[in-house]
């Protein structure tokens, strides 16, 4: 476990692991680094490094929240490889994380040597994003891990059928602390009130260009096939629009897959492969 600062004087935590090629691993809106936890066993060949971003897990909440947004979340993924002294890196982004990596593609190719995009894509259906909106800033009703697994799991279960109950409570002790008073949450509240002023900007704009821009790079992009986030139809056109991409659809997952899942993995390694 490390920290550096950022040029804006948020200090972020990472971990780094292994050797070989490197892997930034940028997790969902709310979660964190341990957001790649499943994945690190089948990590192989890659030094494994997994940021929290801003506000988020073992960093610093930033003074200012209005710095909780996507271009800026970029500049500090550059800031932490030129902190490493890492010319390129592949990127994985489980789903506010892959909206990064595809910034990153559309601002800074030059420094990636691949993408992998993980149940995220160009297109976020406004069910998914409500439900999204419903949880972030809150705290949950449950006081308990215990409580809030068995909540997680009743919630989640007709998306993840067949996820045992040690893992939605593995899951909800990675999410939230427990405090004195209940459930504490492991990210700045103010997260809620970042996308609420984005959301007030105006109308969200075209991703499809940022998608677009991963053109060229060794790229893939994995669905859970009960996803709320990433359609079936935003998946299909993904394909049809960048033949290049490697794509896998997961039974039995939604928003989002784990990525233990045999065919995430063998996905992932399938685009570092070509990665240079």
């Amino acid at each position: 476990m490390a920290r550096f600062t950022t040029s804006d004087g948020v200090g972020l935590h990472y971990t780094d692991q292994g050797g070989g090629l490197p892997l930034i691993c940028l997790p969902g809106l709310t979660r964190c680094g341990k957001d790649f936890r499943y994945f690190a066993p089948h990590a192989g060949r890659c030094r494994m490094i997994a940021l929290d971003a801003r506000g988020r897990g073992g960093s610093d909440h930033a003074p200012d929240y209005t710095s909780y947004n996507v271009l800026r979340e970029a500049g500090d993924v550059l800031e932490l490889m030129d902190h490493l002294g890492l010319q390129k890196a592949a990127i994985l982004g489980t789903s506010r994380g892959g909206l990064v990596a595809m910034t990153l593609a559309a601002t800074a190719k030059e420094r990636l040597t691949a993408v992998i995009l993980n149940d995220i894509g160009p297109e976020i259906p406004a069910d998914g994003m409500a439900r999204i909106m419903e949880y972030v800033g809150r705290k949950p009703a449950a006081r308990t891990h215990a409580q809030a697994a068995i909540a997680l799991a009743g919630m989640m279960g007709e998306a993840f059928p067949a996820v045992p109950a040690d893992r939605w409570l593995e899951e909800v002790e990675t999410y939230y602390d427990q405090g004195p008073g209940g459930l504490e949450l492991r990210y700045d509240p103010r997260l809620r009130d970042a996308l609420l002023a984005q959301a007030a900007a105006g109308p969200a704009p075209d991703l499809w260009p940022l998608f677009l821009s991963l053109s060229g790079l060794p790229c893939g992009a994995i669905r859970g096939q009960n996803s709320d986030v990433l359609s079936a139809a935003t998946f299909a056109a993904m394909q049809e629009r960048l033949p290049a991409l490697h794509a896998v659809e997961l039974e039995g997952r939604g928003h989002v897959p784990f990525l233990d899942e045999p065919e995430a993995v063998a996905l992932i390694h399938t685009v570092l492969d070509h990665a240079s």
